[in-house]
């Protein structure tokens, strides 16, 4: 298990971005990630606009997980539409 970093930009919309965090926190579940730090960073203005929206709410992770399953969760965050963009970051690098 390696400690990774980990910032979801999610849809600003209160409904949407609930049901955004929800699939998020059930793929960690799914794939054996354990959560350590989670942080509600709140909605931010996009530095560019993602699907035509301009704010974002950002939603940021410190946790745990086995590096064969980070590709596996990058791929189903790609393929949502409930997911704007996503972060992985290895701090130990």
């Amino acid at each position: 298990m390696r400690n990774y970093e980990f910032t979801v930009i999610l849809d600003q919309n209160d409904d949407k971005m609930a049901e955004g965090l929800k699939f998020v926190l059930a793929t960690f579940e799914k794939n054996g990630v354990e959560i350590t730090k989670q942080d509600d960073m709140g909605v931010k203005t996009l530095a560019y606009l993602i699907n035509k929206q301009e704010k974002g709410h950002y939603v940021y992770f410190e946790l745990s997980a086995d590096p064969s399953k980070i590709a596996k969760i990058s791929h189903e965050f790609q393929l949502s539409t409930l997911v704007l963009k996503f972060l992985f970051v290895n701090p130990e690098k």
